[in-house]
């Protein structure tokens, strides 16, 4: 996907302590301190999945 239109959260704190998403007929995820090491490519319908879950799940200390 070297021709993906990455995208980080606008919620991002500058240390980079984040994920980056590129969205196309898949979607991939990567670590943005260790953008070499790849991807995790899967389905938009996972992807779907994986938000559904995100949002209903309690919130946790993100300090942990």
């Amino acid at each position: 996907m070297q021709t993906a239109q990455w995208r980080t959260s606008s919620y991002s704190a500058a240390n980079s302590n984040c994920v980056e998403v590129a969205v196309a007929q898949q979607v991939s995820v990567r670590d943005t301190k260790n953008r070499e090491a790849g991807q995790l490519t899967v389905s938009r319908e996972a992807w779907q999945g994986v938000l559904g879950t995100l949002q209903t799940a309690p919130a946790t200390d993100p300090t942990h």
